[in-house]
């Protein structure tokens, strides 16, 4: 990996978001937003390894996939922030000095990641689709399990109320295992995040099976 255009590129993402009015009021959100765009950088990069993909780019691509939140969304902004993001990570990786047909795939993987739509034409490459299956992936794992559970209030329901909500969580997590992703590597790591997520919400519930009533083994 090119070390220097990927710390470059971390450098640009940072003083971006942090410039940004809606960001420098939330600060938050603009943790929140910083931390997963490392971790889709990261996820890029292991299927980049898996499948031969050139690493710096996916790396790149990771990182700047969000960079449009450094604007305030409007009614249609969080539809549109793939291809925001694409229109001003362009510049930028032009100015790394990248290669035109390289910048044109970073981009449209990054303009398709939200809605598999962009503004310009592209290819839909094994590459580009490892923006947006990173993107998925990383909505599966033990910091996700934790950030969802205390968006939702968990700890503050009722016993019933809570077992509600992970039956549901279990039968949405169920309906994923046939989701397409590009390329074998993102389709292996999506299901062993959707495995462990799945046994995890199970383990769950039957916990909570067990703290009401005493079950005959």
């Amino acid at each position: 990996m090119d070390r220097e255009l990927i710390g470059k590129t971390e450098s640009f993402l940072r003083d971006k978001l942090a410039g940004g009015a809606y960001m420098a009021a939330h600060p938050a959100e603009l943790r929140y937003r910083l931390e997963h765009s490392f971790r889709v950088a990261n996820i890029c990069l292991l299927i980049a390894r898996r499948e031969g993909f050139e690493e710096t780019e996916a790396v790149i691509a990771g990182l700047l996939h969000d960079i449009a939140y450094c604007e305030e969304f409007g009614e249609t902004g969080w539809k549109e922030h793939g291809r925001r993001s694409a229109a001003i990570a362009r510049p930028f990786l032009r100015s790394l000095g990248l290669r035109e047909d390289r910048v044109g795939d970073i981009c449209y993987g990054i303009a398709i990641h939200v809605d598999d739509e962009a503004d310009f034409p592209g290819e839909r490459t094994p590459f580009a689709l490892s923006v947006g299956d990173a993107d998925n992936i990383d909505r599966f794992d033990v910091y996700r399990i934790h950030e969802t559970l205390s968006r939702d209030g968990f700890l503050s329901m009722s016993l019933s109320e809570q077992r509600r909500t992970v039956e549901e969580r279990l039968r949405r997590l169920r309906s994923l295992y046939d989701m397409e992703l590009g390329t074998r590597a993102a389709a292996e790591l999506w299901r062993e995040r959707l495995d462990f997520t799945v046994a995890f919400f199970e383990k769950l519930a039957a916990q909570l099976a067990s703290s009401e009533n005493v079950i005959d083994a």
